[in-house]
């Protein structure tokens, strides 16, 4: 189970033992993470799960093509303060690759 550490928003890290194969966002919603809501349950129907990724794990979150789908694109369109390492993170599979992934909540003051 990969260790994956959310910065909140006051700065403080919550570190987490991720069990493969969920996303992210049901990850977060079973850690009790409030600011991660996941309301349409990862349909890409909302944009409750937007993070930022950090950067070392760019790559090792995007899907196999590269490219986040238009559908994401479309979802964090109607997120607050989207960045470059903006995902929802209802579309990263958790995985032995996530090990030491850094992800942040919109609010929590990083530069990435």
């Amino acid at each position: 189970m990969p260790d994956i550490t959310f910065i909140l928003k006051d700065g403080t890290e919550k570190k987490v033992d991720a069990k493969a194969g969920l996303s992210l966002m049901e990850v977060a919603v079973k850690e009790g993470i409030e600011a991660i809501e996941g309301a349409c349950g990862g349909g890409l129907a909302c944009a409750t799960c937007h993070l930022y990724v950090h950067p070392d794990f760019k790559e090792r979150t995007m899907p196999e093509d590269g490219e986040i789908s238009e559908e994401e694109e479309d979802m964090l369109d109607l997120a607050f303060d989207v960045r470059d390492s903006s995902r929802l993170c209802c579309q990263i599979i958790v995985g032995d690759e996530l090990e030491g992934l850094k992800v942040a909540l919109p609010g929590a003051a990083v530069e990435w």
